[in-house]
């Protein structure tokens, strides 16, 4: 009888532990490409804001009733294709995205003080929530995710380009402008994503962290995607493992990760800037 228990309790765990893995897998994967772009782009604060509007979405998902997956994907959308159709000059995106992500913030207060339901609900869409995604939420983000790196996998050459010296892409032809909303979309639904395992509140942990500690040790495109991969993986899987012992949020956990490989990094440049 005891033994029958404990395989019934084995597979419990497995059907609790395996949707997490493939979630985490899947958002380290797309938040690692995305984020030498971003860092190159000097995106942060904008992925920022759009996670704002992902919470936004979510709250209001929560109010009406329907999945917060949906409305954090609708939210992180719109904020994106605001920011891109706003934000026409550089000297203009940060008083833009300052504007949005407030009233996105407020928005999403507003939505939340009038959801009666579950407390637990409401901080799962800042700290995040991975241990209640179901099927339908792990199909929507696969989904999502793999839209999201096909269109990057046609637009990355001009989009690389672009990044790295906007004038000479203009004068060569390549339509930069485009580009740039098309990449506020597909960074608005990778955040999106992040919001469900780490929330609105830690999603640079995912977006911009792995990249930039990628970033201080190479100066390689390649490389740098290639260690921004493997160092958002290692954060969002290795922070899923060391939460399941104390039973704490994933979030905390993958955030310190992704902070620990951040400053060894940065140390390791360090070191090597005064070898040189």
């Amino acid at each position: 009888m005891e033994n029958f228990l404990d395989v019934d309790l084995t597979l419990e765990v497995l059907g609790y532990v395996q949707p997490m893995i493939v979630a985490g897998a899947v958002l380290g994967l797309v938040a690692g490409l995305l984020g030498p772009l971003v860092v190159t782009r000097k995106m942060a604060f904008a992925v920022h804001g759009t996670s704002e509007l992902a919470f936004t979405g979510g709250a209001a998902a929560l109010l009406i009733g329907i999945g917060v997956g949906y409305g954090a994907l609708a939210g992180s959308v719109v904020a994106a294709l605001l920011l891109g159709l706003l934000s026409t000059r550089n000297s203009d995106r940060d008083s833009v995205i300052g504007a949005i992500l407030a009233f996105g913030l407020g928005l999403g207060v507003l939505f939340l003080a009038l959801y009666e339901g579950r407390s637990a609900n409401k901080f799962g869409l800042l700290t995040g929530q991975v241990v209640s995604i179901g099927s339908t939420d792990l199909w929507l983000l696969i989904g999502s995710s793999v839209a999201v790196l096909a269109v990057l996998a046609f637009i990355y050459r001009p989009l690389h380009f672009a990044s790295v010296d906007a004038a000479v892409a203009v004068a060569r032809g390549v339509p930069v402008r485009t580009l740039s909303v098309v990449f506020a979309v597909l960074v608005g639904v990778a955040t999106a994503l992040s919001v469900q395992l780490v929330g609105a509140l830690l999603v640079l942990s995912l977006m911009i962290t792995p990249a930039a500690a990628a970033s201080r040790v190479t100066a390689s495109p390649l490389k740098a995607t290639l260690l921004a991969v493997v160092f958002a993986e290692v954060s969002v899987l290795g922070g899923m493992v060391l939460s399941l012992a104390p039973g704490m949020p994933v979030s905390a956990f993958v955030t310190a990760v992704s902070f620990l490989i951040y400053l060894v990094c940065r140390l390791a440049s360090g070191k090597r800037e005064r070898v040189q």
